[in-house]
């Protein structure tokens, strides 16, 4: 939904199904910091896959009464800015990532835990994902992060770039990303070149998904 600050009428974007039904939003315009309360209509039934979903990872609302966005800072953003979620667990590698993030005019989000980065994932839609492969888990293929992207909707999940940060694979190796459905490897002895290497891989990627989009309107 559209929403129009009323303070310095800024125009902002939040999508109806980052509000939780029949609950309340409290949430901060970008531009002046006025303080605007938004509402979404309870619905008759909750989605039950969902339902299964959070019941699986132990994923509870934030608060029974509301969701405040105050405790959630880029849950709700200016409508061309760009997100991006970190969920690395090492100080040293994340010092390496976020410059290059903030020169590219990146919203950055941290997450502390898989439950953590979980909760900021239902609220909103990242552009760009960053997950070290041992994040709360010493399997890949049992993260609950990377099992929450593969259950997406091929719809909203085309157009999120996630980057699988590891120890194990060679850096820009297509075939194991393709296997461990991500768009990049980056092996962490070539975390000190992680600005060239995003940059190429999303060039690359924003090229394939233009040609893509050409193909599936003609």
């Amino acid at each position: 939904m559209e929403i129009i600050c009323q303070s310095c009428q800024g125009k902002l974007k939040l999508q109806d199904d980052k509000i939780p039904a029949g609950k309340s939003v409290t949430v901060k315009c970008p531009n002046c910091k006025n303080k605007l309360s938004i509402s979404r209509p309870e619905e008759e039934e909750e989605e039950k896959e969902q339902s299964s979903f959070d019941d699986l990872f132990d994923v509870e609302d934030d608060n029974s009464e509301g969701y405040d966005t105050e405790e959630q800072p880029f849950d709700f953003i200016e409508e061309e800015g760009r997100s991006a979620l970190i969920c690395e667990s090492e100080p040293i590698i994340r010092s390496k990532i976020k410059p290059t993030l903030d020169i590219l005019e990146y919203h950055i989000t941290e997450a502390a835990n898989n439950r953590e980065a979980l909760k900021k994932m239902r609220y909103h839609n990242y552009d760009l994902i960053i997950v070290n492969e041992k994040f709360g888990s010493k399997d890949i293929d049992a993260n609950p992060v990377f099992i929450y992207l593969e259950r997406m909707e091929m719809a909203i999940r085309r157009d999120i770039f996630v980057v699988l940060v590891t120890s194990r694979y060679r850096t820009m190796d297509s075939l194991r990303a393709f296997q461990k459905s991500v768009n990049m490897i980056v092996n962490i002895r070539n975390i000190d070149d992680f600005d060239k290497i995003l940059q190429r891989a999303m060039a690359d990627f924003g090229l394939f998904y233009k040609v893509y989009k050409e193909s599936a309107i003609s």
